[in-house]
């Protein structure tokens, strides 16, 4: 979700509780400026999730694309 700086200020606590489920991302003059995240949400689980999902014969195998998001590319 996407609020302006100003909207967020107002209702803070709307958006912290919306936080728990979803990435609320903060903008000023149209511009991103902040992500709220929860703490809670394990982001390396939801991508580990993912890996298979790319069919077998893709460019690349399911090692190699968990080698290089350990190594941060």
């Amino acid at each position: 979700m996407i609020v302006t700086a100003t909207e967020f200020k107002s209702n803070l606590g709307k958006y912290l509780e919306m936080a728990k489920k979803q990435d609320i991302f903060i903008t000023k003059n149209g511009k991103n400026i902040a992500r709220l995240t929860s703490p809670t949400v394990n982001k390396l689980a939801v991508l580990d999730s993912l890996v298979g999902i790319i069919p077998a014969d893709s460019a690349m195998d399911e090692k190699t694309i968990r080698e290089e998001r350990l190594a941060g590319k």
